[in-house]
């Protein structure tokens, strides 16, 4: 899969001077489009028919847990288990098919007026202009849509994190390029080897930060009565419950990114002198930028926290099977423990969130460096390995625990023909 998202990445929308585009992207490797460009592995500045990635969809399923929250419905929906649960993917589903209609419209539009350093028109003036239009939005609107149905055959396959791998993927596949970007830059004079050398001292830093904070766990201690059952006697001993100190992972910065990337792929294809002003604004390095991209990650960290984990639940779970915290007594003084407990952690994590994805990289874009080496790219491709590496030991463990089950059983069956 992740092979195929990289051939895609290479099959051009078509109607597009890609040498002109190549020389426009190359003058916006600073800005917004370069940014989200990341995001995408180079897809968005070749324009390909995966330019769009997986954003739409991103900010698809943010919408629709947000208004999980709202309508009483979709609340509804999410209690009800697998079917509940489909019905919210296909909404979902719904949602990103429209986002990408939107959101390639006004690429479409957008392009149309682009133009490279040298004046040369990004779009082929041969085509006629409505007809360019309908087959970008037509080929950008089906890459993403095969994109969300690429994520979920990885998450359907046992892996898990089908989104956040092609996220993943699209960074990894530009780091050697950037790196040779930099060495290219030490030789012509226009970046110091001592400013590489204490950037590469703040990448080795920034990843030992993250890797002890991603696998932090703050564990309450539980302990399990004694019940009898028939014969036998069940529970005594003790157990704990962990909590990560960043529990939401890296779904607040992407989720973060995906909604400030909305506005500002719009605004840097339009020509109004308002919106342009928005846009300039929302470029990484700015004030502005930095502290939306912050004030909504720390939002996303409570946010994602809420909807993974539910105090009262919890409480009710333990209290059913005879689980107590030492010195709180079950229920209710245990969901508030608990709930005082997550939000703590979740006030740490989102401190610690907000430090790496824009100190790091306000302090690289001052320097010149890109955006790979800024705190959101390698907060991604951190805690995405991290989380593929547990799905995978998971998914080995029980391939081979049904692999002992089937040899004994095997063995069960040979025995009774050999008896009978």
């Amino acid at each position: 899969m992740l092979i195929v998202f990289r051939i895609g990445a290479h099959i051009p929308t078509p109607g597009i001077d890609g040498e002109a585009l190549s020389k426009f992207f190359e003058a916006q490797s600073g800005s917004i489009l370069g940014f989200f460009n990341m995001f995408t592995g180079g897809a968005l500045g070749r324009l390909t028919v995966f330019a769009l990635g997986v954003m739409p969809y991103i900010t698809a399923s943010i919408i629709i847990q947000l208004l999980t929250v709202v309508f009483p419905y979709l609340e509804r929906l999410s209690k009800e288990g697998d079917a509940g649960r489909k019905k919210i993917t296909a909404y979902t589903r719904y949602g990103t098919i429209g986002l990408s209609i939107v959101q390639a419209f006004g690429i479409s539009v957008g392009l149309q007026s682009m133009a490279a350093p040298d004046g040369s028109p990004v779009v082929i003036s041969t085509m006629n202009p409505w007809a360019f239009r309908a087959l970008t939005v037509i080929t950008l609107t089906a890459g993403t849509t095969f994109l969300m149905w690429v994520g979920e055959q990885i998450n359907e396959r046992g892996i898990g994190n089908g989104i956040s791998l092609l996220i993943f993927a699209g960074i990894i596949i530009d780091m050697p390029g950037a790196l040779l970007n930099s060495a290219q830059l030490v030789q012509t004079g226009q970046l110091s080897l001592l400013l590489i050398l204490l950037a590469g001292v703040l990448v080795v830093a920034v990843l030992f930060g993250v890797i002890y904070m991603e696998t932090a766990y703050r564990k309450i201690p539980v302990q399990y009565a004694k019940r009898v059952q028939g014969n036998k006697m069940f529970g005594g001993q003790s157990s704990h419950l962990p909590l990560k100190i960043n529990s939401s992972g890296v779904i607040p910065p992407i989720f973060a990114s995906s909604i400030l990337a909305f506005p500002a792929t719009i605004t840097s294809f339009v020509t109004v002198p308002w919106m342009q002003a928005i846009g300039a604004q929302l470029v990484p390095g700015q004030v502005v930028y930095s502290l939306l991209f912050g004030l909504m990650i720390f939002f996303f960290c409570f946010f994602y926290t809420a909807i993974q984990y539910n105090p009262v639940k919890i409480a009710d779970e333990m209290k059913r099977y005879g689980g107590y915290i030492p010195g709180i007594r079950p229920g209710k003084k245990t969901s508030e423990y608990i709930n005082s407990v997550l939000t703590k952690l979740t006030f740490g994590g989102g401190l610690y969130l907000v430090a790496v994805c824009v100190f790091p990289e306000v302090l690289f874009l001052n320097m010149g460096l890109p955006f790979l080496f800024g705190g959101t790219a390698l907060l991604i491709i951190v805690g995405v390995a991290l989380d593929t590496v547990n799905q995978i030991e998971t998914f080995l463990l029980n391939r081979n625990y049904d692999g002992f089950m089937r040899k004994s059983r095997r063995r069960q069956s040979s025995r009774t023909r050999l008896r009978l």
